[in-house]
């Protein structure tokens, strides 16, 4: 349930086009004449608060937002209620895992980005949804390299109950996360991994749950 839409400025020589093959055809056109155009894509909320809220996102490669069907399988694994959680959605992408789990109620979720322009959507999306807490409170958003991130936030003992791990694939980003995880969580938490393939992840942690959707791989994991 995407919508695609187009919007040309021509006093600008800009254009931003929805995504889709017809939508990628008129990019090309108009790049041949001249224009700067950046694809958009959009995609929806499926549940809580902001149930059919749409978010908007650039396109990039290896970005690839967490399809419909498998966002509803992973709430129902995780309560369609997340009221008072803290969440990390750490290569957040178009950040609807992490507005997902704001529109059920977690009390924080902390977005981490680090393409720059993908960034500003996760900030304009956030102010849209959520005007009174995007500057500071619910949604908390970083600009950065999201291993780094994890790295320093584990040092310092940060505690999340709900860690999301969706990055680009086959770039090794899950390998080098790994090491932090003990360190990001809190007794009892869940960490959510999808992957081009099945994924094993060390000790402690356990798959306790686990799909497939087409070539997405997604697990639930549970430290023993």
């Amino acid at each position: 349930a995407r919508r695609r839409a187009a919007w040309e400025s021509l006093t600008h020589r800009t254009a931003v086009i929805g995504a889709g093959l017809a939508g990628l055809a008129c990019a090309r056109t108009l790049r041949r004449a001249g224009h700067y155009v950046e694809v958009f894509e959009q995609d929806r909320i499926i549940g809580g608060r902001w149930r059919s809220r749409l978010v908007e996102f650039p396109s990039r490669e290896g970005l690839r937002p967490t399809p419909d069907r498998v966002r509803e399988t992973l709430f129902n694994w995780l309560g369609q209620d997340l009221t008072g959680l803290i969440c990390l959605d750490l290569f957040a992408g178009s950040g609807i895992l992490g507005f997902e789990a704001a529109s059920r109620g977690a009390a924080k979720v902390v977005f981490v980005e680090r393409d720059q322009r993908v960034f500003q959507s996760l900030r304009q999306n956030a102010a849209s949804l959520a005007p009174e807490t995007a500057a500071g409170g619910g949604l908390e958003l970083h600009l950065g390299d999201g291993v780094k991130f994890a790295a320093s936030a584990a040092a310092a003992g940060s505690g999340f109950d709900l860690v999301f791990l969706d990055p680009p694939y086959r770039q090794g980003l899950l390998d080098r996360t790994w090491a932090h995880l003990g360190g990001l969580c809190r007794a009892g938490a869940r960490v959510y991994v999808e992957a081009g393939e099945a994924v094993e992840p060390p000790g402690p942690w356990r798959v306790v749950r686990a799909g497939t959707a087409g070539q997405v791989h997604f697990h639930l994991l549970e430290a023993t």
